[in-house]
C-alpha cells in the first residue's frame, strides 16, 4: 500500500547525509548507464507553470516524477515515486525540504570532485530557502573555516548569517557586496533568482570552484560571460536540460565563448571518465539545474527510511 509523506516527516527523515550519498549513487549510476533522467517541462498557466520532470533508476528498484507549480511567487512540489518491478506507485511526498536538500547534496558532489583539496574559504550570493542547503552540502564534504555572504536585503542577510553560524558552527559573516563575496573564495556559490549577472569573471582568484544553482530559465543568468570563459571546466547535472535552460550557458555561446559540446555531465565525473580538475590553478564550474534523477533518488532512501520507522499516511489506491 502506498503512503503519503508531508512535509513534517520529511523533516524527521531526511538528512543531508543520506542526500549526499543518494545522490552520488545516482550520478554513479547515470555514469554507468544504468539511470535515465527526462528533463524539466514547463507548461503556463495563467499567471505561473507546471512543471513536470522524472527519471529512473531500475537498479535500485524505484523510478518516478516530481512535479510542481509555481503561482504568484508561491511554489508547490510532489514527488511520485513508484517500483520499477510492477510500476505500483509506493509514494507521494510533498517535496519542498527533498528539493533544497538534493539539490544542496548535488552541489556538494560537484566539489567533492571538482574543488581543490582543503578548500576552506566560501562564498555565497543569495540568502534564499535554496542557500541553506548549499552551504550544508559544501561544508559536509569540505573543512569550510570561513563564509561570506551576500544579499541585497539586509534584514534576510543578518538573519542568514545569524541561522548558518549557529547550525553550521563556522562563522558566516555579511558581505558589503557581491564582489567581497567572491574575491579570494576557494569556493562560490551562486543561489539567486537574478535576471542579470550577480558574479563577474574578474572577481575570482586562480583555482576558485563555482556553483551556480539559480537562472534555470534561458532568460536568467547569474554569472556573466567572463565567469564561462575561465573556466577550464564546466560540468552540468543534465547536457540536454541545460541547453533548455541554462542562460548562463546560452550567453558564454552566443558570445563565442563557449561551445556546449566542452560541457561535461556530472556522472563522468563522478565515475572518473572525465576529469573534474586537471590543476589546483584552473577555474571550474558546475551549473546545476536541478535533475529528477536526484530527486527520485532521494525519494528512495525517505521511503525506505519511513516504511521502516512506520511513519506516513496510507493511500490505497
Amino acid at each position: 500500500m502506498a503512503i503519503i509523506l508531508r512535509e513534517s516527516d520529511i523533516e524527521k527523515l531526511a538528512t543531508m547525509e543520506m542526500a549526499l550519498d543518494a545522490v552520488e549513487q545516482a550520478f554513479r549510476l547515470k555514469g554507468e548507464g544504468n539511470a535515465d533522467n527526462t528533463p524539466r517541462r514547463r507548461c503556463r498557466l495563467g499567471k505561473g507553470f507546471l512543471h513536470v520532470m522524472s527519471a529512473s533508476l531500475p537498479t535500485l528498484g524505484v523510478a518516478g516524477l516530481k512535479s510542481y507549480t509555481t503561482l504568484e511567487g508561491k511554489a508547490r512540489f510532489l514527488v511520485h515515486l513508484h517500483s520499477a518491478a510492477d510500476g505500483m506507485l509506493l509514494a507521494v511526498m510533498e517535496a519542498n525540504k527533498l528539493g533544497q536538500i538534493r539539490t544542496g547534496a548535488a552541489s556538494g558532489i560537484a566539489a567533492r570532485y571538482m574543488a581543490r583539496k582543503g578548500s576552506s574559504r566560501l562564498g555565497i550570493i543569495g540568502t534564499g530557502w535554496q542557500a541553506r542547503a548549499q552551504l550544508e552540502g559544501i561544508c559536509a564534504v569540505f573543512p569550510v573555516e570561513s563564509i561570506a555572504a551576500f544579499s541585497p536585503t539586509v534584514e534576510n542577510l543578518e538573519a542568514f548569517c545569524n541561522e548558518m553560524t549557529a547550525k553550521l558552527g563556522v562563522p558566516v559573516r555579511p558581505a558589503a557586496t557581491s564582489e567581497e563575496a567572491a574575491r579570494e573564495k576557494d569556493l562560490v556559490v551562486t543561489a539567486t533568482t537574478a535576471k542579470e549577472p550577480v558574479l563577474k569573471g574578474e572577481w575570482l582568484a586562480e583555482g576558485t570552484h563555482v556553483t551556480a544553482i539559480g537562472a534555470n530559465f534561458l532568460a536568467r543568468r547569474e554569472l556573466d560571460v567572463d565567469v564561462v570563459r575561465r573556466s577550464a571546466c564546466v560540468i552540468v547535472d543534465s547536457s540536454e536540460q541545460a541547453m533548455l535552460e541554462s542562460g548562463d550557458l546560452a550567453s558564454a555561446a552566443e558570445a563565442g565563448e563557449f561551445y556546449w559540446e566542452d560541457a561535461r555531465e556530472l556522472a563522468t565525473v563522478v565515475t572518473g571518465e572525465y576529469p573534474g580538475r586537471e590543476d589546483d590553478r584552473e577555474i571550474t564550474l558546475f551549473k546545476s539545474h536541478g535533475i529528477a534523477m536526484e530527486d527520485v533518488a532521494l525519494a528512495a532512501r525517505i521511503y525506505a527510511a519511513a516504511t521502516k520507522a512506520r511513519i506516513g499516511e496510507e493511500l490505497d489506491l
